[in-house]
């Protein structure tokens, strides 16, 4: 406890340091213009906040990122599995699955936008064809990890393909399915915030655009603050869920700690 306090001391005094110094440098090393200053931000933020405004497209950012988040993390993990297991189909696709996972996904947010319109759903899409692959390739590499020998042995032992992923692939693989969950958050805000920005009225991402579009830097501050708690928060509840999945992990940590 004592030393969470002390870390959770030191990050505050960070920022109240950083927030000083950035506050008496406005006006008088820097052109507020370019860097705005913390007094101004907060008042966008409050300002937003207090009017409703800030929650309204929160929300809807959030539901983008985070159903868009799902769909593409079920996907990745399915298709991850499934092909991990069948390496003559992988082998065949591996040069098409390469391709499209090198490819920026935001350079696909022009034809989404000409396919899907500008709503809701060409946001998920997005989000959900960028978490896709991040999980997909990290799902794909544990399952290709785990040892033959167990496989082998399971086989011998008469279990079937449901008992194998039951009882080996699937728990053995679920660190690396997790490693690419929390890659996978911040490119959905990514993909939510680049498909607000380029086509919608609505979301944090429209507030950034709409703050930059009248020069208020300030405002622009305010929203990629905004960005930054929702991150925080789509991060915090996927370390939930991978504690609640892997409770030896976090048993493991705790006794590193005592040590």
């Amino acid at each position: 406890m004592n030393r969470n306090l002390r870390l959770f001391g030191l990050r505050l005094l960070i920022v109240l340091v950083t927030c000083v110094l950035w506050e008496l440098s406005s006006g008088t090393l820097f052109n507020p213009f370019f860097i705005s200053s913390p007094t101004e931000v907060w008042g966008n933020f409050w300002g937003w906040l207090s009017s409703g405004a800030l929650l309204l497209h929160a929300g809807i950012t959030a539901t983008e990122a985070f159903t868009g988040f799902l769909l593409g993390s079920l996907a990745g993990i399915v298709v991850g599995i499934s092909l991990a297991r069948a390496p003559l189909l992988a082998e065949v696709l591996d040069p098409f699955i390469m391709a499209f996972y090198s490819l920026p996904k935001v350079a696909l947010a022009p034809l989404f936008i000409l396919w899907f319109g500008i709503g809701m759903e060409m946001k998920l899409i997005l989000v959900a064809t960028t978490v896709f692959f991040l999980v997909f390739i990290n799902t794909f590499t544990g399952v290709r990890q785990v040892e033959k020998e167990l496989i082998s042995i399971l086989s011998l032992m008469g279990a079937g393909e449901r008992h194998i992923l039951s009882k080996v692939v699937i728990p053995s693989a679920v660190t690396w399915v997790f490693a690419g969950l929390r890659i996978s958050v911040p490119y959905a805000l990514i993909g939510a915030i680049v498909g607000e920005m380029m086509a919608s009225n609505r979301g944090l991402g429209y507030l950034l655009a709409d703050s930059a579009g009248q020069f208020n830097t300030g405002g622009v501050f305010a929203a990629l603050g905004a960005i930054v708690i929702l991150a925080f928060i789509l991060n915090y509840v996927v370390s939930i869920v991978e504690k609640l999945a892997m409770p030896w992990q976090s048993s493991s940590e705790l006794r590193e700690v005592a040590v």
